[in-house]
């Protein structure tokens, strides 16, 4: 390992307070001849399976980690608390790091719970949640918004003790006091109580640098992204302001400069990250096992699926064709080949259930409608044999993935069905999906113009010269529109205008549900994954976005 590891991080999952994406982190990291990294975004775990996967691909060791909110109280009290910093929200910033897949799985359940249960303006969790899920997380104290360490930037090193030997005991062995040096007064004043109590506590140091973006100039682009998030304009004198321009992933000499006095601090990083080693299964399907009646004493999903498509076939045809045969014999020798039976039988259960209950359901789309399999089944009313339709379109052995198929519902009826499947494979085992806005080219350039402080007319005009195009970027535009290539050259604003939104082009910007997407899994979700709470619809959805969830192998429908 080198001589340094990042343990403070933060992407664009970090809603609005983070200028960097999963891919700029890593590319930096490796740029730097690091080898490890570690991601902490606030709160919530969106960036799991996209910054692992990245930072494989990278060569780079992930560890997973994520800065939570602490109650003060209970994490079910919700009502306004003043902190010792004067806050009203009543929760302190804590950073847990996994060391293994225990304390993944318990971080998934804090996170979970926090959204869910914990959620006042921050999804946060307490103390006695931190006593029952800590084995096989690091904790770290944060940065100012610690309790630890606003105890210690006030000189309270009384409260600053105390809170200590609590975490110190919630963690045995396990505990940091966190150093960070981003040049403000505050941290100096900290750092000082911290290095007295590591001494007098025997409680190790950590250094870090609560990274934010990637480049240092990037600075203004991620402080247009923090007003954004906060609903302020630049210019705004009553905001907070990330100042210095510290908060970028530094060197190891960088660091080393930063911690002269406690080397110590800078070795219990790779102290830290020699003990994470987590391993998340991937391409491993996680289908729900769908209860089978016996046939001649035997439960196999593959003999039950023949069974009922044998029935169906009569159903559906008056005269049975070799053709019809060979074509129904050929798709079930694939289906159990790739071992997604189950998968067909689910569906069948719940379009099933619909029908008989007087939802109407569409007759199929896409390449679903391919399948003699998903016709007799009744899942599709189109029949691949008269339209000459090729199943190696849904599904082919040479490219394994799951099967897909959307299936529409009328909207009166759609909640009724997913109730069923919840009653069928347990509410907690049932969700539907998160999604993610970006700031894509025309809404970034609207969003940093009215945090810049731009009319709307203005910002309006130069949004209209970005092409209507789905895939549209800002440099594809300026290629095509010479107006919007000029508008850097009106003034120092105009610049800042053009120059901040390529920086935060594609960015996410915030969380949503997915229309249609419902996930099932075979046990709790949160074995597998971390649940989220809208907070203004209450919908609660995974923290994994589509794409995540195939990498995990997890059952995903789109009910129309």
């Amino acid at each position: 390992m080198t001589d340094f590891v990042h343990l403070h991080n933060h992407s664009d999952f970090s809603l609005q307070d983070g200028a960097q994406t999963v891919q700029m982190l890593c590319d930096r990291c490796d740029d730097l001849g690091m080898d490890t990294i570690a991601l902490t975004e606030h709160g919530n775990l969106f960036s799991m399976i996209p910054f692992y996967k990245a930072a494989k691909a990278k060569g780079l060791k992930p560890i997973l980690g994520c800065e939570v909110y602490v109650a003060i109280d209970d994490h079910q009290t919700k009502k306004q608390i003043t902190t010792n910093t004067g806050k009203k929200w009543g929760y302190h910033h804590l950073v847990l790091l996994v060391q293994n897949n225990t304390g993944y799985q318990n971080l998934m359940k804090l996170i979970t719970i926090g959204y869910l249960d914990g959620f006042y303006y921050r999804p946060r969790i307490d103390k006695n949640l931190l006593r029952k899920y800590n084995e096989g997380l690091i904790c770290t104290s944060g940065c100012l918004a610690g309790e630890v360490t606003s105890f210690a930037a006030q000189g309270d090193i009384k409260n600053a003790k105390i809170a200590a030997l609590e975490y110190a005991e919630i963690f045995p062995n396990r505990y940091y006091l966190e150093l960070q040096n981003h040049e403000i007064p505050e941290e100096e004043a900290a750092r000082k109580v911290l290095i007295q109590l590591s001494k007098e506590l025997n409680i190790p140091l950590v250094a870090t640098n609560d990274c934010h973006y990637s480049q240092v100039e990037h600075w203004e682009a991620h402080d247009v992204l923090f007003c954004l998030g906060t609903d302020k304009t630049r210019n705004d004198t009553n905001r907070v302001r990330y100042e210095p321009r510290q908060f970028y992933i530094k060197s190891v000499d960088e660091m080393v400069k930063q911690f002269p006095n406690t080397p110590d601090a800078l070795e219990n990083t790779l102290k830290i990250a020699e003990s994470c080693d987590v391993n998340i299964k991937m391409g491993e399907y996680q289908l729900p096992a769908f209860p089978i009646p016996e046939l001649n004493g035997n439960s196999n999903p593959d003999l039950y699926l023949r069974d009922l498509c044998e029935k169906g076939l009569r159903k559906r045809y008056s005269n049975i064709t070799s053709e019809i045969k060979n074509r129904l014999s050929f798709e079930l020798n694939i289906i159990k080949k790739m071992g997604f039976a189950g998968y067909f039988l689910i569906t069948q259960d719940f379009v099933k259930y619909a029908k008989d209950n007087g939802i109407p359901v569409g007759p199929g789309r896409g390449s679903a409608a391919g399948s003699i399999v998903a016709f007799c089944l009744e899942i599709t009313d189109v029949d691949p044999i008269k339209y000459n339709l090729l199943f190696e379109r849904f599904l082919n052995p040479d490219r394994i993935t799951m099967p897909d198929i959307d299936i529409d519902f009328c909207i009166e009826g759609r909640e009724k069905v997913i109730s069923y499947i919840k009653d069928r494979y347990g509410h907690d085992s049932v969700a539907q999906i998160i999604t993610f806005g970006t700031m894509k080219a025309k809404s970034v350039l609207r969003d940093v113009g009215r945090v810049l402080g731009l009319s709307y007319g203005e910002v309006d005009r130069i949004a209209k010269m970005v092409p209507n195009d789905l895939n549209m970027t800002l440099a594809k535009a300026e290629k095509i529109n010479p107006d919007l290539k000029s508008i850097s050259k009106i003034d120092a604003t105009h610049k800042d205008l053009i120059d901040f939104s390529k920086v935060l082009e594609g960015m996410h910007r915030h969380a949503s549900t997915h229309a249609a997407g419902v996930v099932i899994t075979p046990g709790p979700l949160t074995n597998y994954i971390p649940l989220y709470k809208n907070p203004s619809t209450g919908d609660i959805a995974t923290q994994a976005e589509m794409n995540a969830l195939e990498d995990l192998g997890i059952l995903k429908m789109d009910f129309l």
